[in-house]
C-alpha cells in the first residue's frame, strides 16, 4: 500500500500517528519558561513539489507548515500551535525523536522511487520509437482506428481551425483605446459638468473599499471590516487621522488614503465650482430655466417697436395701479428673443431705466420652438406679444406663422390673446384660421400712417391722444341692461363719453342706422378716459330738451314728443349748414376724385413702395410723386417691380439720383419742380422726408439729426426762392427731437410713424378687441380720422353746442369726437350741451370716409 501511494501523483499520509513528542520546547514572547503541550502530528508529502508537510493538531485548531528537502537528513521543522490566549512557537529535533528514523527511510525509499520512475520512462519512450520507424503505417492505422483521440494523429479528421487572431493588441493600438475612452469621457463632461463628480465618487469609494481591506488585512482580522472601512474614509477625508496609525504597513495605506483625499477633495471643489458657474451661465442665458410666473405678459422678438410698446405698458400699469385695478405693484415682462442674453439685458435697461412700474426678465431661446414657451409659461400669459426681427415683408410673416405654429400644441392658449405684427393682411387670415389660439394680428401699416398724417396737419397729436392712457382713447363696453334701445337713444344719452359705434360679431360699424336695436352680446365703442371698471352712465334720454340752438328751434323743441319735431329740427339743421362748391375728397373711389397734388419724397426705403399705393389710394388724376435719394435705380425698381406702376391709377412716380443733404442738389430739385408747373397753374406741394435706409444702418439718432437737416434745408431753399409749400414733414424717431423742432418752427412737423403703430400694439394687447377698430382707422378702405372745416357745420356768428355739432356731422354720416380752436384740440369735450364760442378759421374733428363734403343722409 505504501508502494501504491509513492507512485502516484497525490499527497501521501502516513496512517501512523505520531505519538507526544518526548522533547518539544515551548517558547513565549512574553516568557522564557517552558512546557510541555500535547498534540496530534500528521506528516504527509507530494512527489510533484518534493515538500514536507507537518500538520498539527492542537485546541481544535490546524496549522502547517512545509519546507523544501534537503540533502542532509538532520534539518528542523517549525510549527505554529495556535493558543486561544497567545502565539507559541515549537521546535522539534528529528535525531532526537524515535521518528526520525523512519523519516530518513521514507525518504530513501522516495528516492529509489524518483530513479525507477525516471529510467522506466526513458525506456519506454525509447521502444515506442523504435516501432514507429519499423511499422509506421501500422501505427498510423492503429492510431486512426483505435484511439478514442484519433483527430489529434489524423490529419483527415482534424476540424479546420477557426483563425480567430488571438494575438496581443499593439501598443499603438492600445494607445488609441485609451485615448478614445479620454475622448468620450471628454465629451460627455463638455455636455455635462457633474459627470466628473459621479467619477470622483466611484473613485473615492473604490479608495475607501480597498483601504479597508488592506487594514483589515494587516491587522489580523482584530477589527472588524466595519471598523476598518470607516478608518479608512478618516484617513481620506482627514489627513490628520494617518499620523495615529502604529505599524508601518499601516502608516503607508493611510498616508496614500491622505493624499488621495487632498486630491479628491482639491478637485471636488474645482468641479462643484465649474458646476456652479455653468448653472450660473444657463440661468444668465435663460434657456433652461422654467418660468413660473402668472398674468405677465410676453414679448418675443427685439425691434425699433420694442421701447414704445415698454413705455405704453409702463403707462398703462401706472394708471392701474392708481385706478386700484393693478394686480401687482410691477407688471412682469418677460423677454423672449434668439440674441445673446447680455445684449438683450443691455438693451433692457437702457430701455427701461426710467420705467418704474414694469419688471423685464429676459431669455434667450428659439422663437419657433414649442419648448420655448411652455417653459416661459405661455398659457398663464396675460397677453403675448410677436415682432417682427427681419426688414424683408416675406420673411416678417414667415417667422409670425412659425412662431404662432408653435404655440398651438400649449394647453389652454385659446384664452391667451397672441397679438402679432404682421406686414400683409392675407397673413392675417392665416394666423386666424389656426385652431385652438386667439390670434390678433396687427398689420404694420406704418407707411399708410405716414402718409394720412402727412397730409392732415396736427392728425398725429390726435392718433397720440387716442393711445394716450392718460387721455381720452377708445373703449369697448357691453351694457346687457340695455339690450332693446335704440342706436339714436345710445348716442345722445352719454354725456361724459363720445358714441362711434356698434362691435357687433367681431366688427366695427361706425354708422349705425338710428332705429338699429342694441343686442344683449353687441359693445358700445366710446371715447372716453379711463376711470378702471366704470363705466359711462347713460343720461336722461329727453337730452334734446337741453340743448341750446338757434332761436327759431324753441317751438320745435316744445313739441318734442310728435313725429314732426324730429323732421322740423333735421330741416332747421339743413338751413344752418353752410353750402359751398363741391371739394374734392381725400379718397380716388369711383364718383370722388382725390385733389391733384405734388409731392417730394426725400429718402428711400424698401416699404417706399407701399407709401406709393397709399398716396395713389388719396390723390387724385394727375398727381405727381418725385424721389430723390442716393440709392441706386435698379434697388428702386427691383423694390417697386413688386407691384408693378401699372396697378398706379392717379400718380405719376418719378426718380431722381442725389443726395438730400446736398444743398445744391436739393435746391436745383426745387427749382426743376416749380419750374414745371404751367402757367396759371397752382398746385399743393408737399415736401416730405423719410429715414433712408443707409442712415438706418447705423445709430437710429443719427438718422433722426439727418432727417432734421434735410426738413430744415428744404425749407430754407423754398423760403429763398418763394416755393409756397403746403406741408413740411419729415419722419423722426426721437419724440423729443421732434417736439423741439416743431417748437421752435411750427411750420414743419414731425411725424414718429412707428411710435404709433407700436402705440397701436400696445393698445390692442390690453384690448384685443380695440384691434378691428384701429385696422379700419389706419386703412385707406375704411373710415379715418379727418380735421375739416367748421364751416362746414355752421354759419358764422353761431355758437353751436358740440351736442349740435355731432348732431349735424351725423346727418353725412361722420361721427364728430372733438374741435380743434387756436389751434388747440379738444376730445371728447364735457359738458357737450353749453354752446361754444367758434370761429370759422376753427375746425371739427370728426370720423369720416371722405375728406371733404360727405353726402348728406336724411
Amino acid at each position: 500500500m505504501v508502494i501504491a501511494q509513492l507512485q502516484s501523483s497525490h499527497p501521501c499520509v502516513l496512517a501512523s500517528r505520531f505519538a507526544p513528542p518526548a522533547r518539544i520546547h515551548a517558547s513565549s514572547s512574553s516568557s522564557s519558561n517552558r512546557k510541555l503541550i500535547p498534540c496530534n502530528f500528521w506528516w504527509f508529502h507530494s512527489l510533484a513539489f518534493r515538500k514536507h508537510g507537518y500538520k498539527i493538531n492542537y485546541a481544535e485548531k490546524w496549522e502547517a507548515s512545509s519546507r523544501s528537502i534537503e540533502d542532509k537528513t538532520d534539518s528542523s521543522i517549525c510549527m505554529n500551535v495556535v493558543d486561544n490566549s497567545s502565539f507559541k512557537f515549537f521546535r522539534m529535533d528529528k535525531k532526537n525523536t524515535p521518528q526520525g528514523y523512519q523519516v530518513q527511510l521514507m525518504i530513501g525509499s522516495l528516492s529509489s522511487y524518483f530513479w525507477f520512475r525516471l529510467t522506466q520512462m526513458n525506456f519506454i519512450n525509447a521502444f515506442v520509437k523504435i516501432i514507429q520507424d519499423l511499422f509506421p503505417s501500422m501505427v498510423w492505422t492503429l492510431g486512426a482506428t483505435g484511439s478514442p483521440f484519433a483527430c489529434i494523429s489524423n490529419s483527415l479528421n482534424k476540424p479546420m481551425p477557426l483563425k480567430l487572431d488571438v494575438s496581443l493588441p499593439s501598443l499603438q493600438d492600445v494607445r488609441w483605446n485609451l485615448a478614445r475612452l479620454l475622448y468620450l469621457f471628454n465629451v460627455q463632461l463638455e455636455r455635462n459638468v457633474a459627470t466628473f463628480l459621479v467619477v470622483l465618487a466611484v473613485v473615492c469609494f473604490s479608495f475607501v473599499v480597498f483601504g479597508g481591506f488592506l487594514f483589515f488585512k494587516f491587522r489580523d482580522e482584530t477589527q472588524s471590516l466595519e471598523d476598518c472601512l470607516w478608518e479608512a474614509w478618516a484617513c481620506l477625508i482627514s489627513s490628520s487621522t494617518h499620523l495615529k496609525q502604529r505599524t508601518r504597513v499601516e502608516r503607508v495605506i493611510g498616508f496614500i488614503l491622505a493624499i488621495w483625499g487632498i486630491l479628491f477633495y482639491s478637485r471636488l471643489l474645482s468641479t462643484m465650482t465649474e458646476q456652479f458657474r455653468n448653472n450660473m451661465q444657463k440661468l444668465r442665458e435663460g434657456a433652461q430655466m422654467q418660468v413660473l410666473e402668472s398674468d405677465h405678459i410676453i414679448i418675443c422678438g427685439v425691434n425699433s417697436h420694442l421701447s414704445f410698446i415698454l413705455k405704453q405698458l409702463n403707462k398703462y400699469h401706472e394708471f392701474a395701479v392708481r385706478l386700484g385695478t393693478a394686480t401687482a405693484r410691477k407688471q412682469r415682462i418677460l423677454l423672449l428673443s434668439d440674441l445673446p442674453r447680455k445684449q438683450m439685458d443691455k438693451l433692457a435697461e437702457n430701455i427701461a431705466k426710467d420705467l418704474n412700474h414694469i419688471d423685464i426678465l429676459s431669455k434667450s431661446c428659439s422663437l419657433t420652438l414649442t419648448k420655448s414657451y411652455e417653459r416661459a409659461a405661455a398659457n398663464k400669459a396675460r397677453a403675448i406679444i410677436i415682432l417682427p426681427t427681419k426688414g424683408d415683408r416675406y420673411e416678417v410673416d414667415t417667422d409670425a406663422f412659425l412662431s404662432v405654429l408653435a404655440l398651438q400644441p400649449i394647453p389652454k392658449m385659446n384664452s391667451v390673446p397672441t397679438i402679432v405684427e404682421v406686414s400683409n393682411p392675407n397673413t392675417c387670415e392665416l394666423l386666424k384660421s389656426l385652431s385652438g389660439l386667439k390670434v390678433e394680428p396687427v398689420e404694420n401699416v406704418a407707411s399708410k400712417l405716414f402718409v394720412q398724417c402727412s397730409r392732415q396737419k396736427g392728425l398725429i397729436k390726435i392718433y397720440r391722444h387716442l393711445l394716450n392712457y392718460r387721455k381720452n382713447i377708445f373703449n369697448l363696453w357691453s351694457f346687457p341692461n340695455l339690450a332693446g334701445m335704440k342706436y339714436r337713444q345710445l348716442r345722445r344719452g352719454f354725456q361724459e363719453a363720445v358714441v362711434c359705434g356698434l362691435y357687433r360679431n367681431g366688427k366695427i360699424y361706425f354708422h349705425p342706422n338710428d332705429d338699429e336695436t342694441l343686442q344683449p352680446t353687441d359693445k358700445i365703442l366710446f371715447i372716453a378716459p379711463i376711470h378702471g371698471k366704470k363705466k359711462p352712465q347713460l343720461a336722461s334720454s329727453n337730452v334734446a330738451n337741453r340743448i341750446n340752438i338757434s332761436q327759431h328751434l324753441k317751438v320745435l323743441e316744445n313739441n318734442s314728443d310728435s313725429t314732426s319735431y324730429a323732421i322740423g329740427l333735421v330741416k332747421a339743421r339743413l338751413e344752418l349748414i353752410a353750402k359751398r362748391p363741391g371739394k374734392p375728397g381725400s379718397k380716388a373711389s369711383d364718383g370722388n376724385l382725390g385733389p391733384k397734388e405734388r409731392i417730394l419724397l426725400l429718402g428711400w426705403r424698401p416699404d417706399v413702395v407701399e407709401m406709393i399705393e397709399e398716396y395713389d389710394n388719396y390723390l387724385g388724376p394727375g398727381s405727381v410723386l418725385e424721389i430723390l435719394s442716393d440709392v441706386p435705380l435698379d434697388d428702386r425698381k427691383r423694390a417697386s417691380n413688386a407691384i408693378g406702376h401699372g396697378k398706379l391709377k392717379n400718380v405719376q412716380v418719378f426718380h431722381k439720383i442725389g443726395n438730400p443733404l446736398n444743398f445744391d442738389t436739393l435746391k436745383d430739385t426745387i427749382m426743376n419742380i416749380q419750374n414745371s408747373f404751367k402757367d396759371g397753374e397752382e398746385l399743393p406741394l408737399s415736401i416730405v422726408v423719410i429715414s433712408d435706409r443707409e442712415w438706418l444702418l447705423g445709430d437710429p439718432s443719427r438718422a433722426d439729426k439727418q432727417s432734421a437737416y434735410s426738413l430744415l434745408l428744404a425749407e430754407n431753399i423754398c423760403n429763398k426762392l418763394g416755393v409756397k409749400v403746403q406741408n413740411l414733414v419729415a419722419e423722426i424717431v426721437d419724440s423729443k427731437l421732434g417736439k423741439q423742432i416743431a417748437r421752435n418752427r411750427p411750420s414743419l412737423t414731425y411725424i414718429a410713424a412707428e411710435e404709433v403703430m407700436s402705440l397701436v400694439t400696445a393698445q390692442v394687447v390690453e384690448n384685443s378687441e380695440l384691434n378691428e377698430v384701429w385696422k379700419d382707422i389706419l386703412n385707406a378702405e375704411g373710415d379715418e380720422i379727418y380735421v375739416k372745416d367748421i364751416s362746414l357745420y355752421m354759419k358764422e356768428g353761431e355758437n353751436p353746442s358740440f351736442f349740435e355739432l355731432s348732431e349735424r356731422a351725423h346727418l353725412r354720416r361722420e361721427v364728430a369726437i372733438g374741435y380743434v380752436k387756436d389751434n388747440k384740440k379738444v376730445i371728447n369735450p364735457v359738458p357737450k350741451s353749453e354752446p361754444l364760442s367758434l370761429t370759422l378759421t376753427d375746425s371739427l374733428i370728426v370720423i369720416s370716409e371722405l375728406e371733404g363734403e360727405q353726402p348728406i343722409v336724411l
